[in-house]
């Protein structure tokens, strides 16, 4: 276990085991108790539009636009866009607050944001189009394909998409918060990243359980170029992001951060007062959190990677290798499974996202192909480790599908 003072920050939802990709931080008291307080009362029952889900009729958005308010006023977010869209309903979009608070700009649902972790849901994407084509296999050994992994000839792809391959995370070692936090602006390279988890032992064997750790994803990108012979931004764009029509997504190979974009809050610092991160270089999160987005490309890539079809009706991963993502085991969380690279929260399909200043949660529920997006500008935690975008999910499905409310508890043993 590293110092206590290199802990990494433990949020009160999924994202602590399954969507956080933070910069550690020092110690802090036990997490508050679940987010109640911050929760709309339990709403009216209204006709569905379809089964499980609320139609979306003016009384239904008051409602969210009531309770989204609430949230921001009680978790103090500068600024946050929601979405929810379900085929044959009303759409509802809405920005509330500001995007730069020395400015005044407003939050709006144009802005690209930073998205953290949903990275992963791409990065493994491209693993399973390898697997697909027969150039690689979801059991192969990661030793197969690159040099110096402790105990790669035992961890396969499978354990590394899964989050179950007993790697240290690199994000939680004390050398690597002192060179973050000592120049945010500085460039990392996927090599520097493995030599900081490689420096721990394996916390136990592969495939013994589940246990997020940003530092698979390093490995399963720097696979995806060795493999492909492209770089993993280059294959994402050709063969993901384009025939999705994902024309407002990149995967940065700087601090570059197109504009129009919001400006980002955290107190994950090196003084741990708040401070501004749109020029930080999110190259330490590389395939594991690097990448950028705006609200209506998450709105396409929900359905996308939830189904595995692009929008056009061709396959993006085929159906058997699709099947296999989404195959999610528990992973001690009540109500919360992983599969590969992606999750399943009371049947929202998908991923959420956290560093420093951004959080996002982009999730699906096929079941009646609802579509639900948060994007925020801070990624402060309530009362010290709750996620606020957890607090957003879980307060919009209250509302629009009281029978599948993203409702995830903080585990006992949170830290920050």
């Amino acid at each position: 276990m590293p110092h206590p003072s290199a802990m990494l920050r433990r949020g009160a939802s999924i994202a602590v085991a399954l969507g956080t990709l933070t910069v550690p931080l020092v110690a802090a008291p036990a997490p508050a108790p679940a987010p109640a307080a911050v929760v709309a009362p339990s709403p009216t029952p209204s006709p569905s539009g379809s089964s499980g889900v609320r139609a979306m009729t003016p009384a239904v958005a008051r409602q969210l636009d009531a309770v989204v308010q609430h949230v921001m006023r009680e978790a103090d977010v500068p600024g946050v866009t929601v979405g929810v869209w379900t085929p044959g309903q009303r759409d509802y979009v809405r920005s509330f607050g500001v995007a730069n608070k020395a400015t005044g700009q407003k939050m709006s649902r144009d802005l690209y944001m930073r998205i953290g972790s949903e990275t992963k849901t791409f990065t493994v994407t491209a693993v399973l189009q390898l697997v697909d084509q027969g150039r690689v296999g979801l059991d192969d050994p990661v030793g197969r394909y690159l040099d110096g992994v402790p105990g790669g000839d035992r961890i396969t792809l499978r354990d590394l998409a899964g989050m179950r391959s007993g790697l240290f995370d690199y994000s939680e070692d004390a050398g690597f918060f002192k060179a973050l936090t000592s120049d945010p602006q500085r460039s990392f390279t996927p090599r520097q990243l493995l030599g900081y988890a490689f420096r721990h032992p394996a916390m136990f064997r592969p495939g013994e359980k589940f246990d997020y750790s940003n530092t698979n994803l390093i490995l399963l990108g720097l696979l995806v170029e060795k493999v492909s012979g492209q770089r993993l931004g280059d294959y994402l764009q050709q063969h993901v992001l384009k025939p999705a029509g994902m024309r407002h997504t990149l995967f940065p190979t700087g601090k570059e951060f197109p504009t129009p974009h919001a400006q980002g809050y955290t107190d994950q610092s090196a003084t741990g007062k708040v401070t501004e991160t749109a020029g930080w270089n999110p190259s330490w999160g590389w395939a594991a959190g690097a990448m950028i987005s705006n609200l209506d490309d998450l709105h396409t890539w929900a359905g996308t990677v939830a189904t595995g079809v692009f929008p056009d009706g061709t396959a993006m991963v085929g159906p058997a290798v699709q099947k296999q993502r989404l195959t999610t085991p528990a992973t001690g969380i009540r109500g919360a499974g992983y599969g590969l690279g992606i999750f399943d929260v009371q049947g929202w399909i998908g991923h959420n996202g956290s560093l420093p200043g951004y959080e996002s949660l982009t999730v699906h529920l096929p079941s009646t192909h609802t579509t639900v997006v948060v994007l925020l500008n801070t990624d402060i935690g309530y009362k010290g480790d709750i996620e606020p975008s957890t607090l957003f999910g879980e307060a919009v499905t209250r509302i629009i599908s009281p029978a599948h409310v993203f409702d995830l508890p903080a585990p006992a043993s949170a830290t920050r």
